[in-house]
């Protein structure tokens, strides 16, 4: 299969890319770099230039292709204040990839969250259908309350299954983690590092669900190949892992002391992160294995963690 996949350089798709190859199909990547364009040709892919305001371009390479795994988003913007910027930028793309694969049957894999389904319980692949309207958990916990917006991109793809398009949504936990990791679990690193303790808000039973990125790569290659029209997926590996037990794990690891932060100092210490690190968003995967045979092979959060590799990472701004 000749696939396209944006985001194909990023911390998942550098790992989607590979695993798809190895499954003997065919790769384009989208880069808007010379980085990532020779990323890209030294894992074996092809390169499509451009970004994912060129729609044209967009739906070009979606109608050379046999299947378009979409991964990019505008994190960049994103979290510098202007998230529903991009989130209209994704909204965009999506549609350019529905136009040109619409009626041909061929699949189309969207990358999502499972952030804010259902606060307090476990979601499943159930939950969120309909309006696309977040819980009040999901508009906390993004910047700018932009849950809402990327909910109903996911229900958009999923109605191109009218439209003849093989769609599904693969929703990816907060934290994809992995030796190289500089997302969530990295942030509270460095910010256990730089305040001297390692910190958990409230009483920390908050529980996060978490996926190794080679196991959620091969969700996604079974997305693209198998998935019927209209199926939401749950790449999620541990069903919840308390924040506490992170935290302490994090303070194991730097010879620091591990403490509650009260709700009212969590913004000052966490910034930004204490929305997302104060939400309990278990999630489960029952639906997706028994649907796919998906089963994860890689170590959980806990056991990644204690492989020590978050701690030698530098820090990022």
């Amino acid at each position: 299969m000749r696939v396209f996949v944006t985001g194909a350089s990023g911390w998942i798709g550098s790992a989607v890319v590979p695993e798809l190859i190895g499954a003997g199909h065919q790769v384009t990547g989208l880069a808007r770099s010379d980085a990532s364009a020779a990323a890209l040709t030294a894992a074996g892919a092809q390169v499509h230039r451009g970004t994912l305001d060129d729609l044209d371009s967009l739906r070009s390479a979606a109608a050379a292709s046999d299947g378009v795994i979409h991964l990019a988003f505008k994190h960049d913007i994103a979290f510098s204040g202007d998230f529903q910027g991009a989130v209209d930028a994704d909204r965009r793309a999506v549609e350019a990839f529905g136009e040109a694969l619409a009626g041909s049957d061929r699949p189309f894999v969207l990358a999502s969250g499972t952030l804010g389904l259902a606060p307090g319980r476990v979601a499943t692949e159930q939950d969120g259908h309909g309006s696309g309207e977040p819980s009040s958990g999901a508009r906390s916990a993004l910047p700018g309350g932009g849950a809402q917006g990327r909910m109903a991109t996911a229900q958009f793809t999923l109605a191109l299954a009218s439209r003849g398009v093989r769609s599904s949504v693969v929703r990816l936990p907060p934290t994809v983690h992995g030796e190289g990791d500089y997302g969530f679990m990295a942030m509270s690193v460095g910010i256990a590092r730089d305040k001297g303790v390692s910190g958990y808000p409230g009483d920390g039973s908050n529980r996060w669900c978490a996926v190794h990125r080679l196991d959620a790569a091969h969700l996604f290659q079974l997305a693209l190949e198998q998935a019927p029209a209209a199926s939401v997926l749950h790449a999620v590996a541990d069903q919840g892992v308390p924040i506490r037990t992170v935290a302490e794990v994090i303070g194991r690891h730097l010879g620091i002391p591990v403490a509650a932060i009260s709700p009212e100092d969590a913004g000052a210490h966490f910034g930004w992160l204490a929305g997302p690190l104060s939400a309990d968003c278990p999630a489960s995967s029952t639906l997706t294995r028994e649907l796919l045979g998906w089963q994860p092979t890689q170590p959980g959060l806990i056991d990644d963690l204690d492989k020590g590799h978050y701690f030698d990472l530098p820090t990022k701004d």
